[in-house]
């Protein structure tokens, strides 16, 4: 008996897909990162949001482009299909705030103290008890890239490197060194997120002046410290929103101010 392979019934969308372009791809992703600045910057507040035909003739993008860049939208929670209502934008707090691109043009769109508190505040219950799980379980390998964070931190105090994506690498390693794939699975929106709260912390302190915090955290999980890892890395974090506390204060004053 002759036997014969019955394809799937979507086989048209997986060819489809197979011959996208690299391309296409990036045509998709830059469609994606310019509508999601919009979206994220109230410029479909008033009027409605395009049509899939507009938008291919707005940005040039064929029509299977255009398709796929608001479909990545949608899983961001940024936009809702309804039938014989088209698509619109949703309201911001159905927003995928999880989402490294969501964080990201939030933060970039209008820096604002209160999303970067409320960030900090997850950081909070996140990173101290990683640091904790990294004293228990690390091993060498895993402090090293520890360690190598804290040495571009140093180096970059000195000039001699990026003082943000040293901070970041320093942080992310932490998250690995738990062992824990879903602490492991935060770094990109730790990354995304720290760029912002990096600058603005050290805007205010200076470059050099976090390094023995990390030294701390560093210290603590090398000997295998469990509850000083902790307690250092809360430390570090608890630091940065009394800085933001500050200037939230100092905003509020010189806005009373302004308006006597």
């Amino acid at each position: 008996m002759l036997f014969r392979c019955r394809w799937p019934a979507k086989t048209k969308d997986l060819s489809v897909a197979l011959s996208r372009t690299p391309r296409d791809r990036s045509l998709t992703y830059g469609l994606v990162e310019s509508l999601g600045q919009r979206i994220v910057s109230g410029a479909f507040t008033v009027q409605a949001f395009p049509t899939e035909g507009e938008l291919s003739r707005q940005h040039g993008t064929s029509r299977s482009v255009t398709r796929e860049a608001v479909k990545m939208l949608t899983a961001k929670g940024l936009l809702q299909a309804r039938p014989r209502q088209g698509t619109r934008v949703t309201p911001e707090a159905q927003w995928n705030l999880l989402d490294p691109d969501v964080l990201r043009w939030l933060l970039e769109r209008k820096f604002s103290l209160q999303l970067l508190a409320e960030f900090t505040e997850m950081r909070l219950a996140v990173e101290p008890a990683a640091a904790a799980l990294a004293a228990r379980r690390a091993d060498r390998e895993a402090i090293e890239r520890i360690r190598a964070g804290l040495q571009r931190m140093m180096a970059a105090g000195e000039g001699e490197d990026e003082p943000v994506t040293a901070d970041i690498a320093f942080h992310t390693a932490v998250l690995a060194a738990t062992g824990n794939r879903f602490f492991a699975q935060l770094d990109p929106l730790i990354n995304t997120a720290l760029q912002i709260s990096i600058r603005f912390s050290n805007r205010i302190k200076g470059r050099l002046a976090g390094i023995a915090c990390h030294a701390g955290v560093l210290d603590a999980i090398t000997v295998g410290d469990a509850a000083g890892a902790e307690r250092a890395m809360r430390a570090l974090i608890e630091e940065v929103l009394a800085l933001i506390d500050a200037a939230e204060a100092s905003a509020t004053g010189s806005r009373r101010a302004a308006r006597r």
